[in-house]
């Protein structure tokens, strides 16, 4: 793949994972993605997986057509881009190093040499001249590891964004690119939004044209498109106006509840998403928690608390700061509802969480009362 003369595409397309970082359901596989810049000096813009290592360096000698390489560029640490540094390296015994700091660091743990005889130790603003391709370094810390940088070519105007505007899927599957970009997104870097905040004002001063990140497609048209669905992301901000359900119910009950809240809400014209936590993909969940302006958290009292996969569900809304949003609360219990106090105590730590009264109260199965409350509850959502 061709991103402009001197830039080249050298990446790999995994379908054979089907558990991204050991949790992400990713049913169209993943890309790992790297890059040759060749100028007057080679630059290699990161690795790939260890499990196509030989499918890389295949990639990457077919584009040097003979020439040696100068530098390898590590933006980002994780194993899925860095796993073969070691072996770049013994291949390639007079190429450079480079990356931040704390990257080296880590380049010892993983590989037990920090190349110090061979490294370029690079930080905010440094540059690098390949010939007529000047490459700008820019620090990128915990989007979404500490050692992060990404770098601008100001020839060619191309951002290599590390792991930013990633997503989920091989490059051969055609898919809509929000919905796993937003999923990746939420998952992986959504509890750092003010660290993209910061990297999208540096990035606002460059002139980009192309994004190259190191999962999922190449960026080159509409760029304000993806730009402003970062900013809304990382902003903690409601992408869509609309209610998401998330239930949990152990006889049917509490689904009830949960359905019948939705026929009330949709008669009132307004856009409704439900899920089962015990059935969903819990990623799947947690972006729709993210896309939507109001939530509504439905579950029996278990345990004297609340029903495992709720608990789950509200620890990844409350470990990514889940915040800006409009909560309502359904809860069941038998004999001594306990579910609304829980759930109320798991979200007190979190910004900007507004939850609507009244809570509905249900006494194994809805009655007049509980309905009552449950209509009441959607004119407030």
């Amino acid at each position: 793949m061709f991103i402009s003369n001197d830039i080249k595409y050298i990446g790999v397309n995994d379908r054979n994972v089907d558990l991204f970082e050991g949790q992400y359901v990713v049913p169209n596989g993943m890309a790992y993605n790297s890059y040759v810049i060749t100028d007057e000096k080679i630059a290699v813009m990161d690795t790939c997986d260890q499990h196509f290592c030989d499918e890389w360096m295949k990639n990457l000698e077919d584009v040097l057509q003979g020439r040696t390489p100068d530098y390898l560029i590590v933006s980002h640490m994780e194993p899925d881009h860095s796993a073969n540094i070691a072996k770049f390296m013994e291949k390639y015994t007079s190429a450079v190093v480079v990356a931040s700091k704390m990257a080296f660091a880590m380049i010892k743990q993983f590989f037990g040499s920090d190349y110090a005889d061979r490294r370029l130790i690079v930080g905010e603003g440094d540059t690098l001249c390949l010939g007529s391709h000047t490459l700008t370094f820019v620090t990128a810390p915990m989007v979404h590891w500490p050692e992060v940088i990404v770098t601008y070519d100001s020839k060619d105007k191309v951002l290599f964004s590390a792991d930013g505007f990633g997503k989920f899927g091989a490059l051969d599957c055609d898919e809509d690119w929000a919905c796993e970009a937003r999923r990746y997104y939420v998952g992986i870097v959504g509890k750092y939004g003010v660290q993209v905040q910061a990297l999208l004002k540096k990035a606002a001063k460059l002139d980009i044209k192309t994004i190259c990140p190191l999962h999922g497609p190449v960026l080159t048209e509409n760029l304000e498109y993806y730009l402003n669905l970062y900013d809304i992301w990382s902003s903690y901000t409601p992408e869509t106006e609309g209610v998401f359900i998330a239930y949990t119910s152990v006889y049917g009950n509490t689904k009830a509840a949960a359905e019948k809240l939705r026929e009330m809400l949709e008669a009132k014209g307004e856009k409704v998403v439900i899920t089962d936590l015990a059935r969903c993909d819990m990623a799947e969940a947690v972006e729709d928690a993210f896309r939507y302006s109001k939530l509504c958290l439905a579950t029996t009292t278990y345990n004297a608390e609340i029903f495992p996969h709720m608990r789950e569900f509200i620890n990844h809304l409350t470990e990514r700061g889940y915040q800006n949003r409009t909560v309502g609360i359904i809860e069941n219990g038998s004999w001594a509802p306990q579910a609304a106090k829980t759930i109320k105590n798991m979200l007190a730590e979190l910004k900007n969480i507004v939850i609507v009264e009244p809570t509905v109260t249900i006494r194994s199965a809805l009655n007049d009362v509980s309905e009552a409350q449950l209509a009441a509850l959607c004119e407030k959502l």
